[in-house]
Order: C-alpha cells, then structure tokens, then sequence
C-alpha cells in the first residue's frame, strides 16, 4: 500500500489493543498458528489493569463439579439475563485454556497431593476457582504471559501507544490509528482495553479503565449493550491515603472471613452474589450513617494471601488483629462492545474480549472468578475465528483513513463526571439523577444513563428506587446502542 501520510504503515494479520489477560493471550494465540501480531500497550507490559486482578480463573475441575453446576451458578448469579449460549461455551472451554496457560508456564496453586488446589468464592456451589500465588494471579499470569510476548518473533508490541481511532472502510474495520501517527493494517483487530469502572469516584481500577475500546468501536460503528449493568465489588479497603479503593478478594471471604457492622453484628450472607452483599452493606451503612463496615480476617492464614496482607499492613492495618475497613467500590462493567460466541462485534473484522466486551455471559451480576476465564475463553475463540476467515485486503489508504487521522483519542473522565456517575449511577439509582447525567460532557457518562434510564426495573447490580422490583418482561432482553444511535431492546439465546 502506499500511502502520502506522515505515520508509517504498518502490516499484520491481526491487531490486538490492550496487554491485559485477553490481549496478550490473544496475541499468542495469533503468534502460535503462525500469524504477524501488531500489540499495541498504553503502558509497559505487565503493567495493565489484569495485573491486579486478585480473583483467578473458574473452571470445572473437581470431582464433585460439572459443567451443568458452573453453568447454574452462573446463570443464578446472572438474574436472568445471561446469555445461555454463551455461559455454555465458557463452562465447557475454561478446563482446556487452565491447562493451556499451565503449558505456557503459568504456576497455579497447589494442594499437598500436588492437584490443583480449588477455592471457592461468592455465588459459586463447590470449590472451582485456580489461583496462582493466592491473590496474586493476574500478577502471575500476565507476568508470565508478557514475557512470552517479548520473546515471540511474530509479535511488534508497541508500548507506550494508544489507539486514536479505529480505520474502518467498505463497512469493514481495516485497522487502526495510533496517537503517534502509526498506521496499523490488518485483517482483525481485537480490542482488549478493559472496562469502565473508573469513571466512577470510588473503584478498585486503575485510573486508565474508562471505557476508552468502547468509544473507538461506537465511533467506528460498532454496536454497545448493557452499559446500565457495573458491578460493584462489595469489599473495597475505604479512608486510608494510597489504599482507598484496594480490593480484598472474594476468595478471602470463600475461606472464612466475614463481615461486621459498627456494634459488631454479622448482617449478610458473605458468600452470596456480589450485587446482593453489595447492597446489604450499602443498606446497612445508610442505616448506621457509617463509612465503612469491618471486614474480619483474624482466622485466614496470612501465608494464603501475602500481597493482599502486605498491602494492607504497608498501609497501617494489621488484618490479623483488627478489623478491615471496607465498604462497595465500582469494579466490572458487565456492558460493553456487543460481541457474538466469536467475539465478532457488529462492524466486520472487529473482535472484542475481556472486560471490553459484552457477550451476555455475566447477565446482569457477574459470578465471582469468571472474568479472567471469560478472557482466555473467548480471545481463543476470536483468533481461530478470524484466521479461518477470507479476507481481501485494501488495494490503498482511503479518504476515511484521512479524516480519522485527524481525530483526537477519547478524552479522560473529568473529576466532575466520576462524581456525578458515583451520586447518580452509583448502587442505587433513579430517574431523577439519571436524566441529570444525559447533559453530562462525558459520551460514555451519556449513553450509560440512557441505556439505565431504558431499564425500569431492578436486576443485579441495576437497582432503581423507582422500579425496585424485577420486570419478568425484561428477563433476557439487552438494550443495544447501533453505531448510529439508534437504541432497541434484543433477546439473545
């Protein structure tokens, strides 16, 4: 191809944006049936938003699990509003990727007899959840996975890099364009940028997960569903400077921790769903006028837990003579890039995964530890589909190509939006405050409140004062976003 602008071409058989979980494993998986892989990386490898993920993977490995109990636990979890067909493929698909990533090196945690030692978090039914180093797997797993990424020949990464727009001709995507200029072609991109949950003001994300994939595929044309659904994590460390917002892992409370309130009274069931104990402690600090609730650690073995400890012993607390205090922080957009069981979204040769991506998998409440397998699950998906496809590559760059060079990158969330989205989308939610959010300057702040203000009910982590109940009319049906703004409700089997 040639081409008259300033930024160089760059050709590859896919691009991937974004090294977190999904994006690195996707590259490898390209890399490994022989394809060039372009990585683009806003910050240095192993420094991505997976990286602090304490939870682990789901997967059903022991005796007494079964793809049907994965699959009941996730639909339960999901109030009605998963996507059956896509639960299926990650109950059935999880055990082979666990072993995958073992082949590429990932230590998982074991137990005395040298299996697998399985943990167990909220909404989960038996012990099903890998972790490596306690909780420290995302640490371990894109650790181990960035590594093999810098040693692949067939892998440029370009780090420090963002995507500006995503090139798209012919109702194609043809690839992309980065804020130096750099002009990626490819056959696919996948995009792996995260979620959404730092727009609000208190999240357990680092402050880059603002939705950022989401606005380049919309503006690019790309279908968006279920933005009213972020979950919050019930457990988030609250009022210490460096430490606000620091999650402490289900996993803590699978193995016995449990929640106070001031007098010292347990009020929630700790391993129920993550909307429910979330609300419960929300309810309970209304009622107390308190900030915080006491998360007790005192009987958990340290040793299974040493960053999370450490962390919080840095910070001045001793979790294994006092209480923890903790309160909900915005953690998982289940919403996002409207995804099919490949990962294809609506505009052709654009692929979402991870966090990113809405396939319908996490309803309307994610279960526990999903996540990260939803990441392996269906990146793998995403390069075998995309590699076993025709494709006719553009014979020269194109006008559109010019005018999206002059775009600018989604802008960053201004402080007054993180506020907004926490008083007017925050755990409780209703009319009143979401219309307030239609006039904010944020276009993802924007369509989140529309796409709540569509859903009159309550459901997961979408609760309304003013439609408290669930809508059996609304079981199973998304609210899309078309790329041209057009809205409609979907049902998706």
């Amino acid at each position: 191809m040639k081409s008259a602008h300033a930024g160089p071409v760059f050709e590859a058989d896919v691009a991937v944006v974004g090294a977190g979980a999904a994006g690195l494993y996707a590259a490898l998986c390209a890399a490994r049936d022989g394809a060039t892989v372009v990585l683009i990386s806003a910050t240095p490898l192993a420094q991505t938003a997976s990286y602090w993920a304490q939870g682990g993977l789901a997967a059903a490995l022991a005796a007494d699990d079964s793809f049907e109990l994965h699959l009941a636990d996730t639909e339960r979890a999901g109030r009605a509003l998963v996507r059956s067909s896509a639960a299926q493929i990650l109950v059935r698909e999880a055990p082979a990727c666990v072993r995958d990533l073992q082949a590429l090196g990932v230590r998982f945690d074991g137990d005395r007899s040298g299996r697998l030692a399985l943990g167990l978090e909220g909404g989960h039914s038996v012990r099903r959840v890998v972790h490596a180093g306690g909780s420290a797997t995302g640490r371990r797993v894109v650790r181990q996975l960035s590594a093999l990424v810098a040693e692949e020949p067939r892998i440029a990464v370009f780090e420090g890099a963002r995507a500006r727009a995503l090139w798209h001709s012919e109702n194609r995507c043809r690839g992309l364009i980065c804020d130096d200029g750099r002009i990626v072609s490819a056959r696919a991109v996948v995009l792996g940028t995260g979620g959404a949950a730092a727009l609000w003001t208190r999240t357990t994300n680092p402050p880059g997960s603002q939705g950022i994939g989401l606005l380049l595929a919309h503006a690019a044309g790309a279908s968006l569903a279920d933005l009213e659904l972020l979950q919050f994590h019930p457990t988030a460390v609250i009022g210490l400077a460096g430490r606000e917002g620091f999650l402490i892992t289900e996993a803590i409370r699978g193995e016995g921790a449990t929640l106070h309130d001031a007098s010292g009274e347990r009020f929630v069931d700790e391993l129920a769903p993550r909307d429910e104990v979330s609300r419960a402690i929300q309810l309970r600090l209304l009622q107390t006028e308190e900030r915080s609730v006491g998360l007790d650690m005192r009987a958990i073995d340290p040793a299974h837990f040493p960053n999370v400890v450490a962390s919080l012993r840095e910070a001045g607390l001793d979790p294994m003579n006092e209480l923890i205090p903790v309160a909900p922080a915005a953690h998982y957009m289940m919403g996002g890039i409207v995804a099919d069981l490949n990962a294809r979204s609506t505009l052709p040769g654009l692929y979402a995964v991870g966090e990113s991506s809405c396939t319908g998998l996490h309803g309307a409440n994610r279960l526990a530890s999903n996540s990260l397998s939803e990441c392996f699950v269906f990146a793998r998906r995403a390069i075998l589909h995309t590699l076993s496809e025709s494709y006719a590559p553009p014979t020269a760059l194109t006008v559109e190509l010019e005018a999206l060079q002059a775009l600018s990158s989604p802008a960053p969330a201004t402080s007054q939006t993180r506020d907004a989205l926490w008083q007017d989308a925050g755990i409780v939610r209703s009319a009143e405050g979401l219309r307030r959010l239609l006039d904010d300057p944020h276009p993802l702040a924007r369509l989140l409140a529309r796409s709540a203000l569509e859903r009159t009910e309550s459901r997961g982590a979408h609760q309304r004062l003013d439609y408290p109940e669930r809508d059996p009319a609304l079981d199973q049906r998304h609210f899309v976003i078309a790329g041209d703004g057009s809205g409609s409700w979907q049902r998706w089997v």
